[in-house]
């Protein structure tokens, strides 16, 4: 009877067709078996009676078909993959489940395809393998290197290079990227060293709050949440347990450290899907700086409005992501706001320097002109004239800071050169006209008359020095008006403040001179005159 039924079954196991039956066979006894492929190893997939034998090979197909379409979801993952070989594991784990499968159907295109991809990972790993051995090499060779701040961005290279040179088996990759760890501490070591033993604690500091940056950069796109959060905090602890590093670069590392664990929390808040309510309220806050930008953009009070356009970018700072649909036009338009009004405050400083430049060109041409006729003995017209170069000089405008303070006391010492000449020549004037009249004592009549004449003369001259004194008091605050602020101001202020003093006193004895002459010339007797 058990040859009959055997009988019976091998018979119905002869009428059965389908995909891949070449791969399996049936034994007498009912035990149906995978006789071996690439991939499914050669096993028992099921016991078959008469009675089970149609469903039991109808369930074992259908399980086929899942195990299609996990392949079809791997293949799916294969195609959109940038990092096949991130792949792998997931792949070995597929086969594994395929060499023991209680399945019937044809594996022979899906391990045709599975075959091509083992291929191509071979391939791909030793090209991931290659590429992290020469970053390995290239950090060795980094290891003795004394070009600190150099090589300190070249590990940082080699880390981020790392992160782009492609998956590889842990225990490889374990084992290279150690290699490029022991060079970088090795040369961190050797840094240290160095900077203890010149005695930098300032800089020691920045290389602990480097290597912590290092890590928070290294951490920035970990995608293991809860660990690396906790990790940020311990480095955030520690950056607050080291102490004083160069301003410039400890904000540089502030703000790269905290670019690094923003960019982790951002993503870490993308992730967790929360982010989306908080980047609708920042694009309504940066909206409204926007339109605080677009507003100003045509100003022309240059001063106050550049500090306005400073603190819109620290609020805009301080807010954070916006949309991504949003984030790139709206910062545009932020920008070109501000490039229109920073350019136009550009051209009106370039135009004021030129103004200024040109003023300069017309002082040094009166300077030029003063020079020329300091030395003069045409007192009168020389007079008028460097009076008439103190008024065009008022009329003009300022000249660069740094040509300010020179050009003027080049200017007033050409004044006060000429007329110091001017009364020095008035004294030997004075002082010949006394020796002619001393000459002439014996002529009592010509010199009475000369004595007459001259004490005309003298009101004239005493007239004329009067009004030279008052000019010059008149001119003196003047400049010190037109002083520009600077340096120097102090000290000329005083210097003309003296020149004022001593000017008044001049004038004071000037008119007690006037009026003594004057008394004199109405003294002379009748007749006399």
């Amino acid at each position: 009877m058990s040859n009959e039924l055997n009988n019976d079954l091998s018979a119905w196991w002869k009428e059965q067709e389908f995909p891949g039956k070449e791969s399996y066979g049936l034994s007498d006894d009912g035990v149906l078996s995978i006789t071996g492929s690439t991939y499914a190893k050669a096993h028992v997939v099921a016991t078959l009676t008469m009675e089970t034998a149609p469903t039991v090979l109808a369930n074992l197909q259908e399980k086929f078909l899942v195990v299609e379409a996990r392949f079809r979801e791997l293949e799916v993952e294969w195609l959109a993959a940038d990092d096949k070989l991130k792949l792998t594991e997931k792949l070995d784990h597929f086969k594994e489940q395929l060499a023991q499968a209680a399945v019937v159907g044809d594996f022979t295109k899906m391990e045709g395809v599975i075959a091509d991809w083992d291929v191509a990972l071979v391939q791909l790993s030793k090209e991931a393998y290659d590429r992290k051995q020469k970053l390995a090499e290239m950090a060795e060779s980094l290891a003795d290197s004394d070009n600190w701040k150099e090589t300190a961005n070249a590990f940082k290279d080699i880390i981020d290079q790392w992160k782009a040179s492609g998956h590889l088996d842990k225990h490889r990759s374990d084992k290279l990227f150690g290699r490029i760890e022991a060079a970088r501490k090795k040369f961190q070591d050797r840094k240290r060293h160095f900077q203890e033993e010149e005695g930098k604690d300032m800089n020691n500091n920045l290389d602990l709050k480097i290597e912590i940056v290092q890590q928070a950069e290294a951490m920035a796109n970990s995608e293991e949440w809860k660990a690396a959060a906790e990790a940020f905090h311990k480095l955030m602890d520690a950056w607050k347990a080291i102490g004083r590093t160069p301003n410039k670069k400890n904000e540089e590392l502030w703000q790269r450290f905290m670019t690094a664990k923003n960019t982790f929390f951002d993503r870490k808040k993308v992730h967790f899907n929360d982010v989306q309510q908080e980047q609708e309220q920042n694009l309504i806050l940066k909206s409204a700086l926007l339109e605080r930008a677009e507003a100003m953009k045509y100003s022309k009070d240059w001063g106050k409005t550049a500090q306005a356009y400073a603190a819109l970018m620290e609020e805009w700072k301080k807010i954070g992501r916006v949309p991504a649909a949003k984030s790139d036009d709206l910062w545009k338009r932020f920008n070109d706001a501000s490039d229109v009004f920073f350019e136009a405050k550009k051209r009106h400083s370039d135009n004021f320097r030129q103004q200024q430049e040109a003023n300069y060109q017309l002082k040094q041409e009166l300077l030029n002109r003063a020079e020329e006729i300091k030395d003069s003995t045409s007192w009168s017209d020389t007079t008028a004239e460097m009076n008439t170069l103190m008024d065009e000089w008022k009329k003009i405008g300022p000249v660069p800071k740094e040509h300010s303070n020179t050009i003027w006391e080049a200017f007033v010492s050409a004044r006060k050169h000429f007329f110091n000449r001017k009364d020095a020549n008035r004294d030997q004037r004075r002082q010949q006209a006394e020796a002619r009249t001393l000459a002439r004592a014996d002529e009592i009549e010509a010199r009475t008359k000369a004595k007459i004449e001259d004490a005309k003369q003298q009101v004239k001259q005493l007239h004329s020095d009067i009004q030279e004194e008052e000019e010059k008091i008149v001119d003196f605050k003047a400049a010190m008006q037109n002083i520009t602020p600077g340096k120097k101001a102090a000290e000329l202020t005083a210097h003309l403040e003296k020149l004022i003093v001593e000017s008044a006193a001049r004038l004071r004895q000037l008119k007690e001179k006037q009026s003594r002459t004057q008394e004199q010339q109405h003294a002379v007797p009748d007749g006399q005159e």
